[in-house]
């Protein structure tokens, strides 16, 4: 049975250097491998008109950005609702918190319905709020699972970007979340993790595959797989090149 087609991007993160230099450039790079669109994770200076007409040029789609939880909330809102508009965008994904939210398994009760008021205030722009793994959150508070303290109190249409690599990274192998949480994966990081290997490639290290992709196309209605890469055997845009047709060929 032949695959569900999810479109693929990349979380720009995974070149900082070489987008802070030149970010025309690398969008133009990124279009000419074969994604069809990007991440963000900062914006390098640049306006987002700026930024759109650079993703229009090399036929991309924003799939995101990382940005911080201040810049959803109270009178800034507003203000991040207008550039991602702008930009095409309608994921908004906290990528980390201060300790003030995580600390406790009631901080991260009280941060849920943050991000569920979010959630609430972004519905009439179509847009989405949302949280990504790093590797505390697999990790045991107050006798649970932060993932599951926060995912468990926060409404479905929170989006729950799971991280593949960062959870094995801290223990955890996050695909059965996406079953456990259905319909909420509706981008997820392709990020590979191989223990005693700190550069592999996607595909060259312990996260199962076939079982990611299986549950995001039947369960986690996923609507883009992003590319990150954080460790370099090779320079860091020639391993993104590598990862998307890695990827293209586990999909296969």
């Amino acid at each position: 049975m032949p695959r569900k087609k999810i479109p693929i991007a990349v979380q720009v993160y995974s070149v900082r250097k070489e987008a802070e230099a030149d970010l025309p450039g690398v969008l133009k790079q990124i279009g000419k491998m074969g994604y069809e669109g990007v991440e963000f994770a900062g914006y390098y200076g640049h306006s987002a008109k700026d930024l759109r007409k650079m993703l229009d040029d090399n036929g991309l789609k924003c799939a995101g950005t990382h940005i911080k939880l201040d810049t959803l909330l109270g009178d800034e809102l507003p203000k991040t609702v207008e550039f991602n508009k702008v930009i095409g965008n309608k994921f908004l994904i906290v990528p980390g918190l201060q300790e003030q939210y995580r600390g406790s398994k009631d901080a991260w009760k009280k941060t849920a319905g943050i991000f569920n008021e979010i959630a609430e205030r972004l519905k009439p722009h179509k847009m989405f709020t949302g949280y990504h793994n790093h590797t505390v959150e697999f990790q045991p508070l107050d006798g649970e699972l932060p993932w599951d303290t926060f995912f468990g109190n926060t409404k479905k249409d929170v989006v729950m970007q799971v991280d593949t690599g960062n959870a094995l990274h801290g223990g955890a192998n996050v695909v059965p979340f996406v079953s456990k949480y259905p319909g909420r994966a509706l981008t997820v990081h392709l990020k590979e993790y191989a223990a005693g290997r700190d550069k592999a490639l996607i595909g060259e290290g312990d996260v199962d595959w076939t079982s990611c992709f299986d549950l995001c196309e039947s369960v986690g209605a996923t609507e883009w797989y992003i590319i990150e890469q954080e460790s370099y055997a090779f320079p860091p845009m020639e391993c993104i090149d590598k990862c998307l047709q890695n990827v293209k060929k586990l999909l296969a």
